[in-house]
């Protein structure tokens, strides 16, 4: 199964009578202290225009659980099933999400729907950007949409919690960290510790994408993934994703998948919690250079 689709696909199948387009703008913002994240939604850019057909998700409150002390940690199956049942996504709906931001909402919102069950979903491939770009059809009017009945049914092999890492990895899952190079080494952090866990390889999510901001093609990403480490050869190595907060881990996520592995997880409380315990270990391969002295 390929789990990107092109915006030409999306514009000539727009009256496709089982899609749901899902619209899950949002950003991520530096946080104002260490440990403490900044995550947003843009239902007004969404009311403002929109792909035609799409309805909005906000992911930073429908897909998420409020209650957990670790931000943006995936919903309770009760609180996901209602927003999905609420946006008439059904077991025969299929899918295709957008976001204005990499590609990374879009793909939370799909690595969320295959961990609930529903493998009947697809991020459209450079998201409003490039549908913008291209100056294909946009709407203000919001659809309107009957409701469906969305039945979770739990993937736990998708989903890695912090107790699993390292007991994973020490069975032969590969940790792969996909924050930038600096926040892997410790130089930069946004969390109350730099570095990154024992073991894991780097990964960086920037690096998948190309200059529109697409996935890039299959042959480029296995170049990539055998410069990050990865075995090529080997599609069942159990994979483990992880970034900040779990939604770059998710893209990353996807294009492994894309390329054929298909034994992959993603950490979901990822720097946010690992980066904030002191009771887990970690790497840090910064390190900071003395000022020079006057003699």
């Amino acid at each position: 199964m390929r789990w990107l689709v092109e915006t030409e696909w999306l514009a000539v199948n727009l009256d496709r009578a089982d899609l749901r387009i899902v619209d899950v703008r949002g950003d991520t913002l530096p946080p104002v202290e260490l440990g403490s994240p900044i995550y947003v939604a843009k239902p007004e850019a969404y009311a403002l225009s929109h792909i035609p057909g799409a309805v909005f998700v906000d992911w930073t409150k429908d897909i998420t659980d409020p209650d957990d002390p670790v931000p943006v940690q995936i919903a309770s199956p009760e609180r996901f099933a209602e927003a999905m049942s609420r946006i008439g996504i059904g077991p025969e709906t299929f899918i295709v999400a957008y976001d204005d931001h990499n590609n990374i909402m879009a793909a939370r919102l799909w690595w969320a729907l295959r961990y609930y069950g529903h493998d009947n979903v697809a991020v459209l491939n450079g998201g409003w950007p490039k549908w913008s770009n291209e100056g294909r059809s946009m709407i203000s009017d919001v659809p309107q949409i009957a409701r469906a009945a969305f039945i979770p049914h739990i993937r736990p092999e998708l989903r890695k919690v912090a107790d699993q890492i390292l007991p994973d990895a020490t069975a032969g899952a590969l940790l792969i960290d996909n924050r930038t190079p600096t926040d892997f080494t410790g130089e930069t952090q946004r969390a109350k510790r730099g570095g990154h866990i024992p073991g894991a390889l780097s990964l960086p999510t920037a690096t998948l994408l190309d200059a529109e901001k697409s996935v890039i093609a299959q042959d480029a990403l296995q170049a990539k993934f055998a410069d990050a480490g990865l075995p090529t050869d080997n599609p069942d190595q159990p994979l483990i994703t992880y970034c900040n907060g779990g939604v770059n881990a998710s893209l990353v996520a996807l294009a492994l998948s894309e390329a054929g592995y298909n034994n992959v997880a993603v950490y979901d409380g990822s720097w946010n919690e690992w980066g904030n315990d002191p009771a887990r270990p970690i790497e840090k391969t910064f390190i900071p250079t003395e000022p020079p002295t006057n003699s």
